[in-house]
């Protein structure tokens, strides 16, 4: 297999530290080598949330540099456009369109941006989708992570147990 960067990016209590995980637990199955970094927001609930993924035969660190991710997770659209300059020119995102208003967006302080999955999508590969409502489908609301773990599934080479 070769090494996978990726980058998972979503807001306090979506799920994102578990997707990472879940994820690593996998590739760790197969032998391979899982270097992991969680960055948390100011807020436990509701404050960005990103975690670095390395998976390979042998990894070092588990830093993804800007353009150097080959995937992009992520869980609401601001912190897709936020992570957006980790993404390498051939990889992709993947896209939950959901919008959580940020505080200045609740408190009328500022407006969430307009048109941001197609900014995103501009020269880019995004698979862009209604992860929530899938969830809520499949019977669970919260498992728009396993929504997303699914997609990077079937693009991505690794570990499918």
């Amino acid at each position: 297999m070769k090494e996978l960067s990726i980058a998972i990016v979503g807001v306090g209590g979506q799920g994102t530290l578990l997707t990472s995980r879940i994820l690593g637990a996998l590739a760790m199955g197969e032998q391979l080598d899982v270097k992991v970094s969680e960055v948390h927001g100011m807020a436990q609930r509701c404050g960005s949330v990103v975690t670095f993924m390395r998976i390979g035969e042998r990894v070092f660190a588990p830093l993804v540099d800007d353009g150097c991710a080959d995937y992009v997770l992520a869980f609401e659209q601001i912190e897709a456009a936020r992570a957006v300059r980790y993404l390498k020119v051939d990889g992709a995102m993947i896209l939950s369109d959901q919008a959580i208003p940020p505080m200045p967006v609740l408190t009328g302080a500022a407006q969430y941006p307009e048109a941001l999955i197609a900014r995103i999508g501009e020269g880019r590969s995004v698979v862009a989708l209604n992860a929530l409502a899938m969830a809520e489908a499949a019977g669970e609301p919260r498992a728009v992570n396993m929504v997303l773990l699914g997609v990077l599934a079937r693009r991505a080479d690794f570990p499918r147990a």
